[in-house]
């Protein structure tokens, strides 16, 4: 929406908290472009990483939200213009305080159901791996990890230890897909367009599909770089305030 009369009146019209996510997102993301050495230093210490890891720590769930991958610009022009487009109307609806405490929430939400994910699957994904190195089957594999981890050998605790190191999740896609759930929630007969689909769409069927898309590539491991479940996780957290809000009759309005 434009209306201001000046060049730069679409920028003052995005609401503060909406406005400054957007710059703190782009600020990092040009640090880690402009300093490739520093930007595996944030990676290292901010980015979320796997609870058993020894890089963890818990300001992650927090800071890996305004961390994006600086050789995918896709990947922070996806979310930012999500933010500008949907989480701009959230905020005049609901309030700076409410808004940027539901996107934070998500965003946790997210990387909590992240670590849950890597919890339930690291085992079988690291198994499965070095057991096609190896040429074995994973049920061997596994029979012979799982001696060596409750025998104390040095070698597989160091190897597992390095690999935990190397689960990293970064972005503000969790916080990004809780917004999407709050605008269809907000406005569910609201009418969107997509890219190359001419036919409006109502908000609510659109984010019931990219719903559904997420789970099944998660499920599938399709696309395994990109973290599904923590994007699910971003919703899952955004539907139990949406729905005590609704019941509040707190949902349109401060």
């Amino acid at each position: 929406m434009y209306n201001g009369s000046s060049s730069g009146g679409w920028w003052r019209s995005i609401p503060p908290v909406t406005k400054n996510l957007i710059i703190i997102n782009l600020i990092v993301w040009l640090a880690e472009i402009l300093v490739p050495h520093f930007s595996n230093t944030l990676v290292d210490r901010l980015g979320l990483h796997m609870f058993g890891s020894s890089l963890f720590n818990p300001a992650q769930l927090f800071t890996y939200m305004f961390m994006h991958d600086p050789h995918s610009p896709a990947h922070i022009l996806f979310n930012m213009f999500s933010l500008w487009m949907f989480g701009r109307i959230l905020e005049q609806v609901w309030g700076a305080k409410r808004f940027l405490m539901f996107y934070l929430v998500c965003g946790v939400g997210a990387a909590l159901v992240q670590e849950g994910v890597w919890e339930l699957t690291w085992k079988s994904e690291y198994i499965d791996g070095i057991a096609r190195l190896n040429g074995l089957t994973s049920e061997h594999m596994r029979a012979i990890v799982d001696a060596g981890i409750q025998s104390g050998d040095a070698k597989w605790i160091d190897a597992i230890a390095s690999f935990k190191s190397m689960m990293v999740t970064i972005g503000a896609s969790g916080a990004i897909y809780g917004i999407l759930l709050g605008f269809a929630f907000t406005f569910p007969d609201m009418p969107l367009y997509l890219f190359f689909i001419p036919v409006p769409i109502k908000a609510k069927y659109m984010v019931i599909g990219y719903g559904v898309i997420e789970f099944f590539l998660g499920v599938s491991g399709s696309m395994s770089t990109v973290a599904h479940f923590a994007h699910l996780g971003g919703m899952l957290f955004g539907i139990f305030i949406l729905l005590y809000w609704k019941k509040k009759g707190m949902l349109h309005r401060y």
